[in-house]
């Protein structure tokens, strides 16, 4: 008996020895002093912090950055007026009053559509931050606060380029988030999603961060000029997620959710949302400006490592020559903008900007447009394999339609402005060629509801692959022009579009 006791005696003196010694680390752990940051607002009275709160042995008890997070996040609701819409119809009786083979203009009211989504207060006396695609076109937008008030928001700007949008309510003492620096955001840190999924109340799901720099291609729907370098999370969002908040274990604010990889529009695994510091500025300039102020370099971009051994042959590279794929290519360099003012060239790999490095396009492009015409910035850079360093003032957007002209030149027709698909851009969408919609303005086009980033595939089953493709295709057309294309990134397929064409009168070739 005795020789039994022993042993269980020296196992539970051991049990508890380690009891202790864990209860100790833990101690250490959760007792270690965070990070400081300086805490401030802007003179828009925005709240930002300078770190991230990935500090060592972050708790895991996530119920102070909850209760924060879900008082500054609110439930959006908007509704959208029907349009009326003229559209073609059959009429087996129209030719026999001479009308137009069969066919007569019929008008039809469409629904009011309602939707929502969440934002963020960003401010104690009502600007709210949120996405583009949440509110663009609303002709309503109603805000539910923690408080269960619901107040009416007017939308003082959007910015379809990063899908961000600021809008405001009329209140005061508001609980505004406090931003913190996405750029401190690493790999593996817990992070919280906020926000109104499925209708549903506020609701907190938590996760990890699962990659940063993430380019998936879904701005492009809004804009021929996307600026996406998500942080993906495997926190769950689901579709009400949009325009909510992507918070840190201290309750700051790191990122505006806003997109999910889904095969069926509901959560699969990833969620995607704009980094906090690029969302500030965008916030900030809209408050200020009433929209977006965004430099640019002049330059095209290519990801030496996504092209394929001809693409590569095409920009004639080759990619083992460059770093191994490491930095991004200079394809082109526009005459007169800021990049060809400070030497860079065709062929130059651009490795950091402002000391940040630059392994891929989506993320140099974001780091830039963080940044207004007339900045200055550091570019270190890669040429024939020697390290190069210039200092770039940004230009505005004038300086990139220049750049257009080079990539093809764009139109004005159907009163919008067009731009032929670059073979890189063909290629992704698996075609020939198309022309993309830059952007639309007054004339026929405007009546379909399309929107800048749909490519024009064919007019009246007619390819179009270029702008004088297109102008023969309607000059083919018989009154009726049917569109069809598609938007980049989407598994929807075809879209058609129909509408009466009088004719290309207007129209202006830039």
């Amino acid at each position: 008996m005795k020789k039994i006791a022993i042993p269980i005696v020296a196992s539970a003196l051991t049990a508890i020895g380690s009891v202790w010694a864990y209860e100790k680390i833990q101690d250490n752990n959760f007792n270690t002093a965070p990070q400081s940051w300086n805490s401030g607002t802007t003179k828009t009275g925005l709240h930002y912090a300078s770190n991230s709160g990935d500090v060592a042995g972050q708790p895991v008890d996530f119920t102070n950055a909850a209760e924060s997070g879900v008082k500054s996040v609110v439930h959006i609701k908007i509704k959208k007026a029907g349009k009326t819409i003229t559209a073609p119809v059959w009429d087996p009786f129209a030719d026999f009053f001479g009308g137009g083979g069969g066919q007569r203009m019929q008008q039809y009211k469409q629904p009011d559509v309602e939707g929502g989504g969440s934002g963020v207060i960003i401010s104690n006396d009502g600007y709210i931050l949120t996405n583009n695609h949440v509110v663009a076109g609303a002709d309503e937008v109603l805000v539910t606060i923690n408080t269960r008030n619901t107040l009416t928001a007017k939308v003082i700007g959007t910015d379809p380029q990063t899908d961000l949008a600021v809008i405001k309510v009329e209140a005061k003492n508001l609980p505004a988030i406090t931003f913190g620096n996405s750029d401190e955001v690493k790999l593996g840190q817990w992070v919280l999603a906020v926000g109104f999924p499925l209708n549903l109340d506020a609701t907190v799901t938590a996760g990890i961060v699962s990659a940063k720099g993430r380019s998936i291609g879904i701005n492009q729907r809004q804009s021929n000029r996307a600026v996406e370098s998500f942080i993906q999370t495997d926190a769950a969002i689901n579709p009400g997620n949009s325009g909510g908040a992507l918070v840190n274990t201290q309750g700051q604010l790191i990122g505006i959710n806003s997109a999910i990889a889904s095969p069926t529009g509901t959560y699969a695994g990833y969620g995607y949302a704009v980094p906090s510091n690029l969302a500030r500025k965008v916030a900030d300039d809209i408050i200020k400006f009433g929209d977006v102020r965004r430099g640019y370099l002049g330059a095209a971009l290519a990801d030496l490592d996504r092209l394929t051994e001809k693409e590569a042959e095409e920009l004639g590279v080759s990619k083992s020559d460059y770093n191994n794929g490491i930095g991004v290519y200079v394809s082109d360099v526009v005459k007169g903008s800021g990049a060809a003012s400070a030497g860079l060239k065709k062929g130059d790999m651009i490795l950091a900007i402002n000391g940040v490095a630059t392994n891929s396009s989506a993320v140099l492009i974001e780091q830039v447009a963080r940044y207004h015409p007339g900045d200055k910035v550091q570019v270190d850079y890669s040429r024939a394999g020697k390290a190069g360093k210039v200092h770039v003032e940004l230009k505005d957007q004038k300086s990139t339609e220049q750049l257009t002209a080079v990539q093809g030149g764009g139109a004005k027709a159907l009163g919008a402005l067009l731009k032929p698909l670059t073979k890189q851009e063909a290629g992704s969408l698996g075609v020939d060629g198309g022309l993309s919609v830059v952007e639309v303005g007054k004339g026929e086009l405007a009546s379909t509801g399309v929107k800048p980033g749909f490519v024009i595939l064919s007019v009246n089953d007619q390819a179009v692959k270029n702008m004088a493709e297109l102008k023969s295709a309607l000059n083919n057309a018989e009154g009726m022009v049917q569109l069809s294309g598609t938007y980049p990134g989407n598994r929807r397929g075809q879209y058609y579009f129909s509408f009466p064409y009088s004719g290309d009168s207007g129209s202006s070739v830039e």
